[in-house]
């Protein structure tokens, strides 16, 4: 008899080629024919493996860290690496603040030293010294350091210290030409020194030289100082020339009402090179006066877009005194607000403000590089460049007290939504005044607002940040006595719009 090991094998099949395809595309696999199809095919597969195990080991990274956060432990030691042009003592000034906020944990964790390990990063970056900022969390290398104790150090690199740029910039009105240096970490605490110059065509000449520097710790608040110059052709408004040199030096600061700044400002100003006919006010008004002021600024913007805004606000609030010395002597109040709704299908209603008021304290007239102007296509649409308000034959003398307001109705080109190019329809209202402060006040801002200039028109808007340009078509419903205005077609640029 025989077992079971000792059986015959069944007979095998005969395999005969060619054998058929019994593969199935379960990767959607191309064509073998197709060589490039399946290159791609099988990157494309190691980029999804690769990224399955990227995203696989941060979660297993942040389960471990999850699972330890309430571990003992402690900062031993920060160091900060790749800084050779920062001082040390403004490295520790930056740093100390974030360790001594957790210092009142009576047994600090895994937590907190992640926590203090986020501050100081975000610190570091808000410096604007480093291009990367890379922390390690390594075991205390301190001799009598304990297991619960560890070292923090962050691998930094730093930015170029010098920094070059030349432009051409077209806005509000004028073009021109600058050239900017940037000296970043001028002396190791991140001060930075920006020179500048510039040509263009009304503003003929302009240098400003600013140094800022960090004042607190947490960065956000700054020093400036800035020496400034520019020439200006006034010629097309007011027939002369007007040269200003000064200094400035402001503080700004965050808050949560928005940005502050607190400035002094010392300026000398020359109105000059008078043309034929200039006026007799205007020749009155040539010669050097000197303005020394105190200065207050709020700015808060909310808006999702300055140019294309759909939700959100802006406003800003500027306050100045001047009679601290010189010629000038003045308070001055000036106001903007903004505000954007989305009205569905691509339309979108904005309205803008604007006022001013300046009174003078020598009780004799304001200067008149003090006064307001106002006009053009960025303010009061269809109106000359700063030709509102009351005039000398035909030149400009500017107001001391002004509103303007503006509604305007954005939408999309028909078929083209995306585009960057917008139809609006707008109506603008406006009027600049002169004050006499050997009157009441209150009637003269009255008056100012009881009879106003009033434009509207359309046209078409084209957004390119940060500058918007305007080609408009509008005529003036109602006018001043003063005149100014103009109808038919309007090119406007600029980055400020009512």
């Amino acid at each position: 008899m025989q077992g079971p090991e000792n059986e015959p094998s069944p007979p095998q099949p005969t395999l005969r080629p060619p054998f058929p395809n019994t593969s199935s595309p379960r990767d959607l696999e191309p064509s073998p024919d197709d060589i490039d199809k399946i290159n791609k095919w099988q990157q494309e597969r190691i980029e999804r493996r690769l990224r399955g195990d990227y995203e696989s080991s941060v979660k297993n990274l942040g389960e471990l860290i999850n699972g330890n956060l309430t571990t003992p432990l402690h900062i031993s030691s920060v160091r900060v690496e790749g800084a050779p042009r920062t001082r040390h003592s403004f490295l520790s000034s930056l740093i100390e603040p974030q360790l001594s906020s957790h210092n009142t944990v009576e047994t600090p964790t895994l937590e907190n030293v992640l926590h203090q390990v986020r501050g100081i990063s975000h610190t570091l970056q808000l410096t604007d010294i480093f291009s990367s900022v890379e922390p390690t969390i390594a075991k205390s290398t301190a001799p009598l350091s304990t297991n619960k104790d560890v070292d923090v150090v962050f691998k930094c690199r730093e930015r170029g210290r010098l920094f070059i740029k030349s432009s051409t910039e077209v806005g509000n009105g004028e073009a021109g030409t600058s050239f900017t240096s940037r000296h970043r970490n001028l002396f190791g605490g991140a001060e930075t020194l920006e020179l500048s110059t510039s040509v263009g065509t009304k503003t003929r000449r302009a240098f400003h030289a600013r140094l800022t520097a960090p004042v607190t710790a947490s960065l956000r608040t700054q020093g400036e100082i800035r020496a400034f110059m520019h020439s200006r052709d006034n010629t097309h408004y007011a027939s002369s020339k007007e040269d200003v040199r000064g200094v400035k030096a402001s503080v700004t600061t965050t808050s949560i009402l928005g940005a502050h700044e607190l400035a002094y400002e010392a300026v000398l100003r020359n109105i000059g090179s008078l043309s034929p006919t200039a006026s007799v006010s205007i020749r009155e008004a040539a010669g050097t006066t000197i303005k020394s002021a105190v200065s207050h600024t709020l700015v808060r913007d909310t808006r999702d877009h300055p140019i294309r805004g759909t939700k959100g606000s802006y406003l800003k609030l500027f306050y100045e005194f001047a009679g601290l010395g010189g010629d000038a002597s003045f308070l001055k109040s000036e106001s903007e607000t903004h505000i954007s709704r989305s009205l569905g299908h691509g339309l979108t209603l904005s309205l803008a403000t604007r006022t001013g008021v300046l009174y003078p304290l020598n009780g004799r007239p304001s200067l008149y590089s003090d006064r307001f102007q106002l006009g053009g296509p960025t303010s009061v649409r269809m109106f000359q460049v700063n030709g509102m308000g009351p005039k000398d034959g035909l030149d400009s003398l500017g107001g001391d007290v002004y509103w303007a307001a503006g509604l305007s109705l954005m939408g999309n080109l028909p078929f083209k939504p995306d585009w960057p190019l917008k139809t609006h329809l707008f109506v603008n209202a406006g009027r600049l005044d002169s004050l006499d402060t050997s009157k009441p006040v209150l009637p003269a801002i009255k008056a100012c607002f009881a009879q106003p200039s009033v434009t509207a028109g359309m046209g078409l808007v084209f957004g390119y940040d940060p500058v918007r340009v305007e080609l408009n078509f509008g005529v003036p419903i109602v006018a001043s006595r003063f005149g100014g205005w103009r109808k038919g077609i309007q090119i406007g640029v600029g980055l400020d719009f009512l």
